[in-house]
């Protein structure tokens, strides 16, 4: 019933979106700065063995299984002569602007999600014949002369798939999916290659007998919201190569938050407060105020993490930031502890919507 038809069935024109994502980014600063890094293997973060955590490693790290996020301690054991550098966010911040001023050559439709990728909605760009495809490559041309970093790319009628295809040709190249193309392509992927498809979802998928797009979209709709919910609605439409999501130009922030990772672990209410209340809370207090000088908020919530790697939050609704209301959460969340140390501690709150406030401010 649908078909690859169905992601210009409510748009006068096709649209062109492209995925653009740069190669182990911060690696690849520190390799571009320091030739004699070349051709080792390579992560950033993770300054300190047992309790540092990797932001990420360059493709001779990935080769012995090391991964973004990995517990430094781990990584080593990978791979013992593994060059671990600290980071420099400054210097990735800048790289980052420069990126951000390239892109902007071409369209001033861009989404940034981090520091090292973004969308781009270039359907009304004259740039390079109106070409998705020779944009794209225009964009990674200029980000390698100007910066010597590489960038790969994904151009696609929709969202989702561009994010899918700029994995397709990693590193330093691109993947073209053409509108005629996209239901072909989409069928054969597999389940875990669409962004928002965790370990556990894709675990219960692979249970039920999903394992590609192509048995999704033959399945029953119904029963996919019986069994899965938001997600199953989301990934029948996508099986579809359905994906309305538009390139949001200005993303509104939702909250703010700050953590400790401990060089020893802590295990007591005491030893937690003496961190919420000397180092957290001002800390969470100074940057409420940069992101919202009316320290408009909704929520504030309590983040740990065990010895076992087990996360867990509470959240309590409340309109102000007070030290105070943390002490019954640090309380309530405490009673999951069951005798675990803890190796983080993290405050939180969530912002007030933006136009909400606008509207207190303006009564």
């Amino acid at each position: 019933m649908y078909s690859s038809l169905c992601v210009v069935m409510s748009d006068e024109k096709v649209r062109k979106i492209i995925h653009v994502d740069m190669d182990c980014f911060y690696a690849a600063v520190e390799m571009r700065d320091n030739p004699s890094y070349r051709g080792r293997p390579l992560a950033v973060g993770g300054h300190e063995k047992q309790r540092g955590v990797l932001s990420t490693c360059n493709y001779e790290a990935r080769k012995f299984g090391i991964r973004s996020a990995m517990p430094t301690g781990q990584a080593l054991k990978l791979c013992p002569h593994l060059l671990v550098v600290p980071g420099r966010m400054q210097v990735y911040k800048q790289a980052s602007q420069h990126i951000r001023e390239i892109f902007s050559r071409y369209t001033t439709l861009i989404e940034p999600l981090s520091l090292d990728e973004a969308f781009l909605d270039v359907t009304d760009s004259e740039q390079c014949q109106g070409s998705a495809t020779l944009i794209a490559e225009a964009i990674r041309r200029d980000i390698f002369n100007e910066l010597q970093l590489t960038a790969s790319a994904g151009v696609a009628p929709v969202k989702f798939l561009a994010k899918v295809a700029s994995d397709m040709n990693k590193p330093n190249g691109q993947y073209v999916i053409p509108p005629e193309k996209v239901q072909q392509v989409v069928d054969k992927l597999p389940l875990e290659k669409i962004p928002g498809v965790g370990k556990v979802s894709l675990e219960k998928l692979h249970q039920a007998g999903f394992y590609l797009c192509e048995d999704v979209k033959n399945s029953d709709y119904r029963e996919l919201l019986l069994r899965f919910g938001r997600l199953g609605a989301s990934l029948w439409k996508k099986s579809h190569g359905i994906d309305r999501r538009e390139v949001v130009v200005e993303r509104e922030r939702k909250s703010v938050g700050v953590e400790r990772t401990f060089s020893e672990n802590i295990s007591t209410y005491d030893e937690c407060w003496q961190v919420i209340e000397h180092k957290l809370f001002p800390e969470l207090e100074t940057r409420l105020l940069k992101v919202s000088p009316e320290k408009a908020i909704i929520k504030q919530g309590i983040k740990l993490k065990f010895a076992d790697f087990q996360l867990t939050t509470i959240e309590h609704i409340h309109p102000e930031l007070e030290l105070d209301y943390f002490k019954d959460l640090l309380r309530d969340i405490l009673k999951r502890q069951q005798g675990r140390e803890i190796r983080l501690l993290g405050l939180n709150v969530m912002l007030k919507p933006e136009e909400q406030t606008k509207q207190l401010s303006f009564f």
